[in-house]
């Protein structure tokens, strides 16, 4: 079984992408949202590092978005609760998958919170910068403050792009990403 990473800028359609190739995909962000859900054991821990903020169970994304907003300490909080069980989630995902040709890795901070493995594949997916923020605007819980918090905390564009195996130009057209797939998994075989 071979990973394969998917890197990009918020917005530039990387989970559409990594549904596209038609194997087994790990979704960091489905599975947080399942944790804020339906996991009473991280809420204990979040409103007792965050008892300011966090209230409510299931976890209200308001609270959480707002706690990290009111200060930038919040954020690694968050992280260090949710990142242990997110590591916990992905490594049953490779189990249960390591009769797979492949599985792709949707996970927003592959490379900064060092979940990546030397072997991986990574992929950068590229879009035009404006079509990334007309994307983003039409999301229903969009907030530019927030946006603007995660991307410090991200590694620069430049130095991902470098770090990857490969690039795809997403227009958002399914035909021509499936194009690029392909052309991919057929250098790997």
């Amino acid at each position: 079984m071979k990973r394969i990473g998917i890197l990009g800028r918020i917005g530039s359609g990387k989970s559409y992408v990594a549904k596209n190739f038609g194997y087994p995909v790990f979704n960091a962000d489905e599975e947080v949202a399942k944790i804020y859900k339906k996991d009473k054991k991280i809420f204990v821990k979040l409103r007792k590092a965050l008892p300011n903020y966090i209230y409510s169970f299931p976890i209200n994304k308001k609270e959480i978005v707002g706690a990290i907003l009111s200060n930038k300490i919040n954020l690694k909080k968050i992280i260090d609760v949710v990142h242990l069980e997110i590591r916990k989630k992905l490594n049953k995902f490779i189990k249960k998958n390591q009769k797979s040709r492949f599985v792709i890795l949707d996970i927003p901070l592959l490379l900064e919170n060092k979940i990546y493995k030397k072997n991986d594949i990574l992929i950068f997916i590229q879009s035009n910068q404006k079509d990334i923020y007309k994307r983003l605007k039409k999301r229903s819980n969009f907030n530019n403050n927030l946006i603007k918090k995660f991307k410090k905390i991200q590694l620069p564009i430049e130095y991902k792009k470098n770090k990857s195996h490969f690039l795809i130009k997403n227009d958002f057209k399914k035909k021509s990403i499936k194009i690029e797939i392909q052309k991919i998994l057929d250098y790997l075989k």
